[in-house]
């Protein structure tokens, strides 16, 4: 419905298109409106008001009775029957005292209308998750997302289990341990290695993980409380929140020469890890950061090796410019990378979680 101040405004930009030499029919379709609701509007040379809002509405013979109204809401109230829903009161009504009131329908209407609309019973109401902090990374360092795998053993049921430490940054792979068993003392230690390796203690670091008990077990908050570490968690039941570490384990496996049917050992699993690592970080072209590898955006040299693949493109262009309809290829590092963006309906490049 449109009120009546819109409608004399809209009645009055039409007079003045009209007076301007424009068609009844043209004017009308610019705002969205028929030529017939114009001249309803106008009707008797006065704008009409929408009267409907005030019309009087005769009640429908099937609504419910202020009677039938009140023995809802007495049910509804009964002591052994306040934490029920209505339809356990309506099986109720009708196996005790034979009694049928209305539809469950009509139950949720009138407990709605009087304010009474909520979680019944004594167990605890659904909570609305809270959304998770976005994170920005702009250099190495600044935010580490880990996990914990299995591999497979020697025997089938027998696994072998790989702790990994990603930088969000580089995606270089900063930490890592292969062990027998699962624990939060484990994830400890390998955190506290991984921050002396790269020389960032007591530096701003986010360590992003799921919720397992490993990650945030009394053991593991205290060692990042000491190493002045902000933990970060995924939401519960939320398996995308520690996407880049799924990604690399998913890498992980699906590489040549993983070995399926298990490993021999655990010196055999340390191994495979081993060479595992230093080809993702060494050779390893990612391509969500141009195409060079972990350890050259981890050391700063991406931005001159995409410089000079930029050149590249260019002097190629440039000798056969035919072969190009529009610019080259976008060398151009990167750039940030966020954890848990903010959705928005037009994300600025640099927001786009790569």
């Amino acid at each position: 419905m449109i009120s009546a101040p819109d409608r004399y405004r809209a009645v009055e930009l039409i007079d003045e298109a009209r007076a301007a030499g424009a068609r009844q029919a043209a004017a009308c379709k610019a705002l969205g409106l028929t030529a017939r609701t114009y001249q309803r509007w106008t009707r008797e040379r006065t704008v009409q008001t929408d009267r409907r809002p005030e019309a009087e509405r005769p009640k429908p013979a099937h609504a419910l009775t202020d009677e039938e109204v009140a023995a809802i809401l007495e049910a509804c109230h009964r002591p052994e029957w306040a934490d029920l829903p209505p339809a356990q009161i309506i099986a109720r009504l009708l196996d005790e005292e034979g009694r049928y009131i209305a539809s469950e329908a009509s139950f949720y209407r009138v407990l709605r209308a009087h304010g009474e609309q909520k979680h019944r019973g004594r167990a605890r109401a659904p909570v609305v998750q809270a959304k998770p902090t976005t994170y920005r990374a702009d250099a190495p360092c600044q935010i580490w997302c880990w996990d914990i795998t299995w591999l497979p053993g020697p025997v089938r049921g027998q696994f072998y289990y790989l702790f990994l430490i990603l930088d969000l940054y580089s995606r270089k792979v900063v930490g890592w341990e292969v062990h027998e068993r699962e624990s939060g003392a484990l994830g400890a230690e390998v955190v506290e290695r991984a921050v002396l390796a790269e020389g960032c203690l007591n530096e701003p670091l986010v360590l992003h993980s799921d919720n397992g008990s490993p990650m945030k077990g009394a053991t593991m908050l205290e060692t990042l409380r000491r190493l002045q570490i902000e933990p970060s968690f995924s939401r519960p039941r939320v398996s995308n929140d520690n996407a880049f570490a799924e990604a690399v384990f998913r890498t992980c496996k699906y590489v040549p020469g993983f070995q399926t049917e298990g490993f021999g050992s655990l010196e055999a699993a340390r191994g495979w890890v081993h060479g595992f690592v230093r080809w993702y970080n060494e050779e390893n072209r990612h391509s969500r950061i141009q195409y060079v590898t972990p350890q050259q955006r981890h050391d700063g040299d991406d931005e001159a090796i995409l410089g000079d693949r930029q050149a590249r493109y260019d002097e190629a262009k440039a000798e056969n410019p035919r072969r190009w309809s529009g610019p080259t290829r976008d060398w151009r590092p990167a750039g940030p990378v966020w954890l848990n963006p903010e959705r928005r309906t037009a994300c600025e490049p640099d927001q786009v979680a790569a």
